[in-house]
């Protein structure tokens, strides 16, 4: 864990500041995606429950952000699945709590969001865990497509 939290801070810039468990290493054994507690160390709470942090996935799905993929991505899944995405992710975050919790709760859904979608970052962190995320699966398919048109366009 100690390697962990070495590689999670320099991965975010910063030390975490609760508790993660890494569910998703790269082929080097590197963190890519966490999975965070429901609430940080100073009980503060923690709304994602999947973190991406992998240096080429943050980078890709950022790339893929800033061409208006939220808005599309809004647009191509229906809303009433992207809604029981939310609350799947939700219920998988609060059943996480101590029973005896009575401080904030973590709210919303993927990141934090109560309705549609905000983060493709979060969405896309639960699908590489193996949740089933409408959105995440998009954006998989979104990086693929991406992926294979630049190998085409490469001499």
């Amino acid at each position: 864990m100690g390697d962990d939290v070495a590689a999670v801070r320099e991965l975010i810039g910063r030390p975490p500041r609760g508790p993660f468990e890494v569910v998703v290493r790269d082929a080097s054994g590197s963190p890519v995606v966490l999975r965070n507690g429901p609430l940080l160390d100073d009980g503060e709470p923690m709304p994602t429950l999947y973190w991406l942090v992998g240096k080429r996935e943050v980078l890709a799905v950022s790339r893929l952000e800033a061409t208006g993929a939220v808005r599309r991505a809004e647009a191509e899944i229906d809303p009433r699945l992207v809604a029981d995405a939310h609350r799947r992710y939700a219920a998988e975050r609060d059943a996480m709590l101590p029973a005896d919790h009575t401080g904030p709760r973590p709210h919303g859904g993927v990141g934090g969001t109560r309705v549609g979608i905000k983060c493709l970052h979060a969405h896309y962190a639960w699908f590489l865990a193996g949740g089933d995320d409408p959105v995440g699966a998009w954006v998989a398919r979104q990086l693929a497509t991406s992926a294979a048109s630049t190998a085409a366009e490469a001499p």
